[in-house]
């Protein structure tokens, strides 16, 4: 049992940057990783560069 709240968030941090498992949304345009997900009108999911305004699905 940890003795505080942040060595269990060091704990996890630590676990989830050893793991090859995660994914990390990048432009397909730019290769930025600045993101951001949009919801549209129809319920479909888009993504948005905020680096440089490439958009896509």
């Amino acid at each position: 049992m940890p003795a505080s709240i942040f060595e269990e968030v060091g704990r996890l941090f630590e676990a989830a940057l050893t793991r090859d498992t995660i994914t990390r949304l990048s432009c397909p345009s730019c290769g930025s990783a600045h993101v951001a997900q949009l919801l549209g009108d129809n319920g479909g999911i888009s993504y948005v560069c905020t680096a440089c305004g490439h958009i896509w699905s």
